[in-house]
């Protein structure tokens, strides 16, 4: 019998979701991946002030980010305030996720945090190597613990998700979260991963709004970034159309008299399902925009002009006659 998918909310896809003292997750969450790094203790701090302050209480790490300075930084500023935040970090990006690796790596990154739980453990990409029954026994072993509250996934396609989904009922426990790529011109999470999550309850914090930095059109005016140091995010970002799309999203943005940052997060953010993006930066100058979109009401309209600067992707049935 064919079932048709419940239409999920922002509310309802991050319902489960809540801090310790019981405050739902922010439409928005705060990346650390430059503490320590791009950007240095006080730019940190002041950026963590300046997100709490806009009303973001959900930040994530990992312990692979900036040798361990990102984890550190993050308990630091965490601390005073720990009940009314979601901290989340990730593990298994190197090493596997085989149980003696995950539970080495996430107890050095408990120790950075300084903190005896963690609220969402992410499995960093999916590993082929490893028998999922492990790792989710693993985080079922964290979760009775009391180590850590949600279970997450970060980088995996919508049919390891799903495998894993089923895998973890065995242990009676649930996937929370889900981690993957998405932006104005990135849009694959749009065929599977997005209505996967609006189906199954998982809720959904994508990385990379703002595409490294693409999207805020400051590559066009000759600034550097990710895209001019990374060769791997120049190679992820390095089709022509792409930059076209950019080039239409700023002249979008001088139409509407806002930033095209604050329209790449919003135009995230804005999907049916509910998503909650990841913003991040180096410094409170580059935040400032993203911040912005917390409150920008995108219209439908605006919606739809920006979604015609890129390519929409096929359905997974590749029944492009069923797309209108």
């Amino acid at each position: 019998m064919h079932r048709e998918a419940a239409r999920v909310t922002p509310d309802l896809m991050a319902k489960h979701l809540k801090t310790l003292d019981g405050t739902r997750a922010s439409r928005l969450a705060f990346g650390t991946m430059q503490f320590g790094d791009g950007a240095d203790a006080p730019a940190s701090r002041a950026m963590f002030e300046a997100s709490r302050e806009r009303g973001i209480n959900h930040f994530d790490t990992a312990y692979l980010y900036t040798e361990g300075q990102s984890e550190t930084l993050l308990g630091q500023f965490a601390a005073p305030d720990r009940d009314r935040l979601l901290i989340a970090t990730k593990v298994g990006y190197a090493g596997g996720a085989g149980h003696k690796n995950m539970i080495e790596t996430f107890e050095v990154s408990r120790q950075r945090l300084n903190m005896d739980m963690v609220d969402i453990l992410y499995l960093h990409r999916f590993d082929p190597d490893t028998d999922l029954h492990e790792t989710m026994e693993t985080f079922a072993s964290l979760k009775a613990g009391g180590k850590i509250r949600y279970v997450g996934l970060s980088n995996f396609a919508a049919w390891q998700v799903m495998k894993a989904i089923a895998i973890a009922a065995k242990f009676d426990l649930s996937v929370d979260i889900l981690q993957p790529m998405y932006n104005l011109v990135k849009r694959q999470a749009e065929v599977e991963i997005l209505p996967m999550c609006g189906d199954q309850g998982v809720a959904c914090a994508p990385y990379s709004p703002l595409g490294g930095g693409l999207l805020t059109g400051k590559y066009r005016q000759g600034g550097t970034g990710r895209l001019t140091e990374n060769n791997s995010y120049a190679a992820r970002y390095g089709v022509s159309w792409m930059h076209t799309a950019a080039g239409g999203l700023a002249t979008l943005a001088a139409e509407v008299g806002t930033d095209p940052a604050t329209l790449a997060v919003a135009w995230v953010a804005a999907h049916e399902t509910g998503p909650m993006p990841i913003i991040s930066a180096r410094s409170i100058e580059q935040l400032t925009p993203s911040l912005a979109a917390i409150d920008y009401k995108l219209s439908p309209e605006l919606y739809a002009r920006m979604a015609a600067l890129s390519p929409t992707p096929p359905p997974a049935t590749d029944r492009l006659e069923e797309q209108a």
